[in-house]
């Protein structure tokens, strides 16, 4: 697991990173001392497991959180407070952990962070023959994932196009995201959700998908370029 360790304190910085060094699968790629530096970062280098602290100067560790919309990593929360225990929970996070950081504890915190890892790994390897269900109006119908090419919000609906026509479904684009496999699929503005394989061409900053323009925002547009394997 490559991780991130993002605290404005130092040694406790220095305490996450000793205590990580000691777990064989788990390496410390780099540390922030503020979520700014933390999200600048991850638009770049994504990363498997987020170390992070909750109260820093700026932004939070709960509005980091929150902003990590393309494809999140695992967190953990290693904090001195506990009053922010549901509000992290709300949010998905694996695990939340009370300052002060004992070894137990953290090695706990970690083995569930690598059975999500590994529970997802499972769910990205898919086949050109699977499907969702979807529900249609009043039908659930079967839609196979390669058929699929790009995902659309529109209000409290979001539309799954495909060459023949589009679904309306009554769900969110974070859900949808969740839900198609991170290998295919990738968010490349706050209302569309793309299939990698049927972007035909990119041109100032706009995909076209079926002859459709597609806006990439200024936060997926690294992970995007290097998804698409640029030569």
């Amino acid at each position: 697991m490559n991780a991130l360790i993002v605290d404005d304190n130092k040694i406790a910085r220095a305490t996450t990173k000793q205590l990580a060094g000691r777990i064989n699968d788990v390496t410390i790629i780099a540390e922030c001392a503020s979520a700014m530096d933390a999200y600048n970062l991850l638009q770049t280098q994504p990363v498997d497991l987020l170390l992070l602290d909750i109260e820093m100067p700026g932004m939070s560790g709960l509005e980091l959180t929150k902003n990590l919309t393309n494809k999140r990593p695992v967190i953990i929360f290693i904090t001195s407070k506990k009053e922010y225990a549901a509000d992290a929970f709300d949010l998905n996070v694996v695990d939340y952990i009370v300052k002060p950081l004992t070894p137990s504890r953290f090695i706990q915190a970690i083995d569930k962070a690598r059975e999500v890892l590994e529970s997802n790994q499972e769910e990205v390897n898919v086949k050109e023959d699977e499907f969702i269900f979807i529900r249609d109006s009043n039908i659930v119908r079967r839609l196979k994932l390669d058929k699929i090419l790009y995902a659309e919000a529109m209000g409290d609906y979001v539309k799954l196009h495909t060459l023949e026509k589009f679904y309306a479904i009554h769900t969110t684009l974070k859900t949808v995201e969740e839900r198609l496999p991170a290998s295919n699929f990738l968010r490349v503005h706050r209302s569309y959700v793309v299939a990698v394989s049927k972007i035909d061409s990119m041109e100032a900053g706009v995909l076209i998908v079926n002859g459709k323009p597609l806006p990439v925002a200024d936060a997926y547009r690294s992970a995007l370029n290097k998804r698409m394997n640029i030569l």
